[in-house]
């Protein structure tokens, strides 16, 4: 079951033990260490699982739990050096899912961290599993496939996950970068320029007039968004 797991942690050592033994049970792993950047990152990257410490400087971890249940189902794990039952308890009240009292072992985290993932899987893929519209485009994950108006659109493997990722949060304004990070996740051998590639040849395939697009809108010096096309 490997997974993307946001580490947020400002202790580097702590941090490094973590993402070693997250990284030997086959996930990828982010590191942040303050809690400002720990919930832009779970913004953007869309996590699997997020490892959340209390003590963050920027932003209190609880702050960071509480802004990110607000908007998101992802499982968090809060690692704490309070052991009061006051603590723990206003720590799952703030919507965390579990959580670990310092000082802990690295194997119970890697155990409760797939627990967790155990939980959340089948209401993620169930998830996955629905076809998203908007408008007359349809994306359906399970049959691979892009419908305008119920006319097929071939894509390539790249595109369809461009169009995927979009589908589910229209009108949000994707960076290059981000939308890389999300196709392609951490590979040094690609640049954001095979976004704009990707989205040259969408345009050819899902818009009326590919000159005027109406559906892949470019947003001027951010990056793009996907629209009804109303």
């Amino acid at each position: 079951m490997c997974a993307h797991v946001l580490v947020a942690e400002d202790d580097p050592n702590q941090a490094q033990v973590i993402g070693i033994y997250l990284t030997a049970e086959g996930h990828s792993v982010t590191v942040v260490h303050d809690g400002a950047i720990a919930l832009t990152r779970a913004r953007e990257q869309q996590p699997d699982l997020l490892v959340l410490d209390v003590m963050l400087p920027g932003m209190d971890g609880l702050d960071v739990c509480r802004a990110l249940r607000a908007e998101s189902e992802v499982p968090i794990l809060v690692l704490t050096a309070r052991s009061s039952e006051y603590d723990l308890v206003r720590g799952l009240d703030f919507g965390a899912d579990d959580y670990l009292t310092k000082p802990y072992s690295p194997r119970e985290l890697t155990a409760r961290v797939r627990t967790l993932l155990r939980r959340a899987r089948p209401r993620e893929l169930a998830d996955r599993a629905q076809a998203h519209r908007l408008g007359d485009l349809v994306v359906d994950p399970v049959r691979h496939q892009v419908t305008i108006d119920g006319i097929s659109v071939e894509c390539t493997y790249g595109e369809f996950q461009l169009l995927e990722i979009m589908v589910r949060q229209p009108d949000r304004v994707f960076t290059r970068q981000q939308l890389l990070e999300l196709t392609r996740g951490t590979d040094a051998y690609v640049t954001p320029r095979i976004i704009d590639a990707h989205v040259l040849n969408l345009r050819k395939k899902i818009e009326r007039d590919p000159s005027r697009p109406a559906r892949l809108v470019t947003v001027f010096g951010v990056g793009y968004k996907l629209t009804d096309g109303s």
